[in-house]
């Protein structure tokens, strides 16, 4: 049986960023990344949906190692998962992926100080054995959507296309279109599919706050202008993480005055049809929920346009045609588009089991932001929430790097958080955010008190801190090799 120091599942940014660390930090480690897909890029090549991109800057979205080069900082997937797939064949990862290999079953043997990893490999089932668990498959349910309440959809004559599953085939030009939702889904499809759509109608239930952002940063375009790329690189990768983390601060820690500069900015980039205190007036403060960004304003032009409109009101029930809303409006469509979000789960949707004994994620706590209580040498790399990803996954990864090295260093063969606390009332989500896919998902993630090291993910510089610092004795239980051969 194949036997690993590291399996790492997933094949997206945290993988390759996974692996890079691990190939450069603990060379004399074995690998391999196991990914159920047939290509590499994870989220960047799994959806398909008009104009799927990313919402913030590639130059923190992207890997801390691997310089982003093209000109565009907030990009189309297909140039992300280019990007994804040049950095993994530059380092030699994409000779570690083992494609087509779904992981359906993950388990711990204290006894033999090992996990063994149940995998589905083109129909033929073998099993992987590894001493650590590194499961960087992010949080969306790529197999399962969220399943949205919405009445009388099975009415509908039309085509419904739901983003994550998208119908490569579907031509909607045209055509009527309702998008259905606020988030980050609906302002990106709205003015792609408005180009040649022959109307596109956005209809939320409540409203988002929505900023532009400039396609490409002028100061990142001079700094490749006037400077060696990796230095570029280098200093765009600093001003842009501090800037993001002060606007993000500021917004939380002074919500009434970053929501007057919103709704100002809001106001100035609408047209005047458009009401902002009824279409861009959310009940929450920013970043309770994430600020929805689009590159140029290009959300806010796709509603300047006569076949373009944003609807605020309640489903009453969906018809043969369109859509009918509480208000008594009648919206006809030949194709619905509902953009409601995404079902969230960890460990790719897998039950892990410790000893025969099936351990529930929703009841653990989360150490550090990595690792959770009851399940030994197996860290969860996930990135922030109200920041870019790949910052807060990279500094998840560099912990549990650490925490390999103190293994290492006392002779330990297993290492697993340990919480004394059983009131799982007492204890928060680990992800706070009041989007209704967070708060349908909190049964299925771990949970925190807010108190280290039981905290999820803070921000870049307070876990930079900790990486320095924080302590990697407190809430773990080390297992040596001379004690457990005794």
């Amino acid at each position: 049986m194949e036997e690993y120091d590291f399996i790492i599942v997933g094949a997206g940014l945290s993988g390759v960023d996974a692996a890079y660390r691990l190939k450069s930090q603990l060379p004399q480690c074995s690998y391999i990344i196991l990914e159920a897909r047939e290509e590499i890029g994870g989220t960047w090549s799994f959806f398909k949906f008009p104009g799927v991109r990313s919402d913030s800057e590639l130059a923190l979205l992207g890997l801390p190692w691997r310089p982003w080069t093209h000109e565009n900082d907030m990009a189309d997937a297909d140039l992300i998962r280019e990007y994804i797939e040049d950095a993994a064949r530059a380092e030699g990862i994409d000779k570690k992926i083992h494609f087509g290999h779904r992981v359906t079953g993950a388990s711990w043997s204290s006894d033999e100080q090992r996990w063994t990893l149940s995998v589905l490999a083109a129909d033929v089932k073998k099993e992987l054995n590894a001493k650590f668990l590194l499961a960087c498959t992010g949080y969306y349910d790529y197999a399962k959507p969220l399943q949205a309440d919405i009445p009388g959809m099975s009415n509908f004559q039309g085509t419904i296309a739901h983003p994550q599953f998208w119908p490569t085939d579907l031509d909607y030009a045209g055509k009527k279109v309702i998008i259905i939702g606020s988030g980050a889904t609906a302002v990106t499809m709205v003015p792609v599919m408005a180009k040649t759509a022959s109307q596109v109608t956005m209809l939320q239930r409540s409203p988002s706050y929505v900023m532009s952002l400039p396609l490409s940063s002028p100061v990142n375009v001079w700094l490749k202008k006037h400077l060696p790329g990796r230095i570029a690189h280098l200093i765009n990768w600093w001003i842009s993480l501090i800037m993001e983390n002060l606007f993000v601060s500021f917004s939380i820690n002074f919500p009434n005055q970053m929501r007057n500069i919103i709704t100002k900015e809001m106001r100035a980039l609408l047209p005047a049809k458009i009401d902002v205190d009824v279409h861009f007036n959310p009940k929450y403060d920013p970043w309770d929920q994430r600020v929805c960004m689009c590159p140029d304003g290009d959300f806010f032009k796709a509603l300047h346009q006569d076949n373009c409109d944003i609807v605020t009101d309640r489903i009453r029930s969906v018809t043969e045609d369109g859509i009918l809303t509480e208000s008594g409006r009648k919206l006809e469509a030949d194709i619905i588009v509902p953009a409601t979000g995404l079902r969230l789960h960890l460990f790719g949707g897998i039950i892990p089991v410790v000893d025969g004994d099936p351990v529930n994620i929703g009841t653990s706590y989360c150490w550090r932001g990595t690792m959770l209580s009851g399940l030994p040498n197996a860290g969860t790399v996930t990135g922030y929430t109200t920041t870019s990803w790949t910052v807060g996954a990279d500094a998840s990864i560099k912990l549990l790097i650490d925490v390999w090295k103190r293994m290492a260093k006392i002779g330990a063969t297993s290492v697993v958080p340990v919480h004394s606390h059983d009131d799982i009332h007492s204890s928060k989500p680990v992800v706070a955010h009041s989007s209704t896919y967070f708060v349908m998902a909190q049964s299925r993630f771990p949970r925190i008190t807010g108190e280290s090291p039981w905290y999820g993910r803070k921000n870049v510089f307070f876990d930079y801190f900790q990486l320095w610092f924080g302590s990697l004795t407190k809430g773990l239980k080390y297992t040596l090799a001379s004690k457990k051969n005794e």
